[in-house]
């Protein structure tokens, strides 16, 4: 893998977990581990960034992998598993052309992580890889985030520049996230600008722009429906945000779940 070819580095990465203080508490933690437990270990968590589910699951006994393509987050991952007393399994990986040395029970990709692959035919070669992974009978388990809805008829939907979070730091730095958003309504695309800034005493110390156009992508029920049948997977439901309820025409978040036969 080009050592270039990763999107969370710098900032970006470095204010990963800054920006989600209490993650520990989102609701898909206990989602995602009820699916681990009901489907079979070992478990592979793709995307797995700092460790914001796999450390938590790893220090409960749970058998879990993790791979990523950023080996700035995957180091964050270490020093923080070595913080904790574990020795989590962290592969540098893309999704896309997964090679792992085992078969797992439950493959999950939490978040939008999915949602990033932008190439022609990545998201296909993901699901095979995720298919090539599992043990027959074993789960795949990943949401999908509507990132733009309402009534607006557009077919270009601009958020202008805004603070999107802002937090302190340990040594008492502030540190910003300002954001730029257009969503393509047509070939719903998302295109972003962030800027990262520091700020000491009330001086800017640094400041790091990252663009990506597109940066994320979404999809419909029956296109998510379609990646997993397309791939050969059996009992292919969605089930509404991280619930075991059926998903709704109008959510906004929505899991897939579907079998390896």
């Amino acid at each position: 893998m080009d050592q270039s070819d990763y999107e969370y580095r710098g900032l970006k990465a470095a204010t990963w977990d800054l920006f989600r203080s209490g993650a520990s508490e989102w609701e898909d933690v206990a989602f995602y581990r009820d699916m681990i437990l009901h489907s079979g270990q070992p478990a592979l968590d793709v995307g797995c960034g700092t460790g914001r589910l796999l450390l938590d699951y790893l220090s409960e006994g749970i058998d879990i992998d993790g791979v990523d393509n950023s080996p700035e987050m995957l180091a964050l991952c270490r020093e923080k598993a070595e913080r904790r007393g574990l020795r989590p399994h962290l592969y540098r990986q893309r999704m896309q052309a997964l090679n792992l040395p085992r078969l797992y029970r439950t493959i999950i990709v939490p978040s939008s992580s999915f949602q990033l692959l932008m190439e022609p035919g990545d998201a296909g070669d993901a699901m095979d890889c995720f298919y090539r992974h599992l043990e027959p009978g074993g789960t795949l388990v990943m949401p999908f985030m509507i990132l733009c809805t309402g009534p607006d008829k557009r077919d270009t939907v601009t958020v202008d520049w805004r603070l999107s979070v802002e937090k302190v730091r340990a040594d008492g730095a502030t540190v910003r996230l300002w954001s730029r958003t257009v969503f393509d309504m047509v070939r719903r695309l998302e295109h972003v600008e962030d800027r990262f800034e520091i700020v000491r005493d009330g001086q800017m110390v640094m400041s790091e722009d990252h663009n990506k156009s597109p940066a994320t992508c979404w999809y419909t029920q029956t296109q998510a429906l379609d990646l997993y049948e397309i791939a050969g997977f059996e009992d292919v439901h969605l089930v509404s945000g991280f619930t075991e309820q059926t998903a709704q025409p109008d959510d906004v978040i929505f899991c897939g779940v579907g079998t390896r036969p």
